[in-house]
């Protein structure tokens, strides 16, 4: 099994680089707006909105990730910030969705 690290090309340009991003961000966004699918899933099981922020996951995901990381050739420094930064994202969008669901009298498990 290739490590994602080899994946990565070889760029004559900045074109090139530009557009082996762009590619990528093909990908990622359409799994990133799937990820927050379930950060409404979870505002609707979860009972109190005090349960959104839970510090022992957010730690398990980053002890995760940058296993990952490494595993991959990547930069486990880089993926825990981007991943820190992704989480405060949507624990804010969790916490919105449990106000919304709560206002049009949502409870868990519905």
């Amino acid at each position: 099994m290739s490590r994602a690290i080899e994946k990565t090309q070889s760029c004559a340009s900045m074109a090139e680089v530009r557009k082996h991003v762009d590619a990528l961000d093909d990908i990622l966004v359409p799994l990133l707006v799937e990820r927050g699918g379930y950060m409404t899933q979870a505002a609707i099981n979860k009972p109190k909105a005090e349960q959104v922020r839970d510090e022992a996951r957010i730690e398990t995901i980053v002890r995760r990730v940058r296993a990952r990381a490494e595993a991959e050739g990547g930069e486990p420094d880089v993926i825990e910030a981007i991943y820190r930064g992704m989480m405060e994202a949507y624990i804010a969008y969790e916490h919105k969705e449990f106000a919304r669901l709560r206002s049009l009298g949502r409870k868990p498990g519905e």
